[in-house]
C-alpha cells in the first residue's frame, strides 16, 4: 500500500477488494469512455467482474487509488505477466560452423502488460496514473519480468505523454485494430474453400511448428487454445485437399501441405465484457435501423446493415491468424467469412482482430475504417538492466512482418 497527499488529500494505492471496490472500480470505467479519437466513443462494461480481463493470464494483479477519508476510488489499472517470444535465433547440428542451420527457434522473455489504466475526469492531473504505474511496475519486476508495455491510440497525447516522457516506455509498434460489423445476412464461404475446425491438440502443434518465432508469440499458447472463451481453431484449405473425414491430424498436414492455407482461432470476449456505442445522433442511429430492416427482409443481396450497437453489445475476437502460398488473402477471406457466420450465430455485434501494420494477410480481413483504429501504439519499457551487454535489448530490435496478439489482453 502506498500514500501520498495532494491538497490536504491521501491517495491510497493498493490492491482491488471484489467485495468491496467492485461499484466504485465499475463508476470510474463507464465516466471513462474509451475508443480512437475522433470517431464514435465506445463504452465497456465489464459486466460486474473488473479483473476479468486479465483473469485468465498466467499472473495478474489488479490496483485500485482511493482518495480521502471517504476513500473515494479514483483511478485503476490491471497488469499481467507470462513468456512470450521477443525473437529468434538459429541453431546448429553440431559444432562446425560450416554445417547448415536448421529452422529458426524462439527466443522468450518474461513480458508484462499494462491494461484498463482509468483515472477518473474529475480527479486527473494529480500524478495518480503515474502512481499507479509505478506500483505496477514494482510488481512486475518482484515477478522477474524483463519487459513491460502498454497498448494505447496513437493520437492519445495524455496517454502517450504520461508513458513515454513520464514513465520512460519507448513507442515500439503500430498494429491495426481492424473491427467488422456483423450483418443480419449470413456471409457466403467459398465453395472452393473447405474449412476444418482443429481439436486444440491439432492447433498447438500447428501454432508452436509454424508460428512460434512470430513476435509476442505466448509460451503458454496451450493454455490460452484450451481455455474455456476460446471457440475454436479453423484451417481454411483448397476443395479436394482436406476434408473433416481425410484430416489426418497436423502433422500429415505440415508434412505435405497445400500450396495455400490459412489459420485463424476466435475468442469469445462476449462472455467477458460488452460494448456500446455512444456519441451518435439521431438521424445516424434511424439510418442503422433502416439497414438492418432491409438487411433482414432482403438477406440475399448482403446488404452491409449496421448492427444494434448503441446499446450493450458483444464481440468475437479473431487471433493467431496466418497462413502462406499465393492465395493466402482469399484463404482468409474465406475464413473471416466463416467466423462472421460464427459471431452471428452466437448475438454478436462485430468482430475484431488485431495485425501489425505489415501483415501481408490484412488484405484479406474485412473492416470499417469508421469502427477501426489504423494505428494502434504499443509502447514497451525495459525493466532489467544488463548493463555488461550479454543479453540483446528487444526495444531497439526492427518490427517484423507479423505479431502474435494474445486474445488474454485484447
Amino acid at each position: 500500500m502506498v500514500g501520498e497527499k495532494y491538497a490536504n488529500r491521501i491517495i491510497v494505492v493498493r490492491e482491488f477488494d471484489p467485495k468491496k471496490d467492485a461499484l466504485g472500480v465499475e463508476d470510474v470505467e463507464r465516466r471513462c469512455e474509451v475508443g480512437p479519437s475522433g470517431k464514435l466513443s465506445l463504452f465497456i462494461d465489464l459486466m460486474g467482474d473488473p479483473i476479468c480481463r486479465v483473469r485468465n493470464s498466467p499472473a495478474y494483479l489488479m490496483l485500485v487509488a482511493e482518495m480521502g477519508e471517504e476513500k473515494e476510488i479514483v483511478g485503476i489499472i490491471r497488469g499481467c505477466i507470462k513468456t512470450v517470444t521477443c525473437g529468434k535465433k538459429v541453431s546448429r547440428n553440431g559444432k562446425n560452423s560450416n554445417e547448415i542451420p536448421s529452422k529458426p527457434i524462439p527466443v522468450y522473455t518474461k513480458l508484462a502488460y499494462i491494461l484498463g489504466l482509468r483515472v477518473s475526469p474529475s480527479h486527473r492531473r494529480m500524478g495518480i496514473g503515474l502512481k499507479l504505474v509505478d506500483r505496477l511496475e514494482e510488481w512486475f519486476r518482484e515477478n522477474g519480468a524483463e519487459y513491460s508495455y502498454i497498448a494505447t491510440e496513437n493520437d492519445n497525447q495524455a496517454s502517450v505523454k504520461l508513458f513515454t516522457d513520464k514513465c520512460a516506455y519507448s513507442k515500439f509498434r503500430t498494429p491495426s485494430i481492424l473491427v467488422n460489423p456483423v450483418y443480419a445476412h449470413r456471409v457466403r464461404v467459398p465453395s472452393r474453400v473447405t474449412i476444418i475446425q482443429l481439436d486444440s491438440s491439432d492447433a498447438e502443434l500447428l501454432y508452436r511448428k509454424r508460428f512460434s518465432t512470430t513476435e509476442f508469440f505466448p509460451r503458454d499458447i496451450d493454455s490460452v487454445l484450451n481455455n474455456k472463451l476460446s471457440l475454436g481453431t479453423f484451417l481454411a484449405v483448397p476443395r479436394g485437399t482436406y476434408s473433416a473425414e481425410s484430416w489426418a491430424g497436423s502433422s500429415a498436414f505440415l508434412a505435405n501441405p497445400p500450396e495455400s492455407w490459412t489459420v485463424l482461432s476466435v475468442w469469445n470476449c462476449k462472455d467477458v465484457f460488452t460494448l456500446e456505442v455512444r456519441g451518435a445522433s439521431l438521424v445516424k442511429r434511424a439510418l442503422a435501423k433502416t439497414t438492418r430492416i432491409l438487411d433482414r427482409a432482403l438477406p440475399w443481396l448482403g446488404l452491409p446493415s449496421v448492427p444494434e450497437v448503441f446499446r450493450p453489445f458483444g464481440l468475437h475476437f479473431l487471433y493467431g491468424l496466418g497462413g502462406e502460398g499465393p492465395h493466402e488473402v482469399k484463404m482468409m477471406k474465406a475464413l473471416c467469412a466463416y467466423a462472421h457466420n460464427l459471431a452471428k450465430d452466437r448475438g454478436c455485434g462485430v468482430v475484431a482482430t488485431e495485425v501489425s501494420s505489415r501483415e501481408p494477410l490484412r488484405l484479406g480481413i474485412p473492416h470499417w475504417k469508421r469502427l477501426s483504429c489504423t494505428e494502434d501504439l504499443w509502447c514497451i519499457k525495459r525493466l532489467v538492466d544488463y548493463s555488461d551487454g550479454s543479453v540483446g535489448d528487444w526495444t531497439k530490435s526492427p518490427p517484423g512482418l507479423s505479431i502474435f496478439v494474445d486474445p488474454r489482453e485484447f
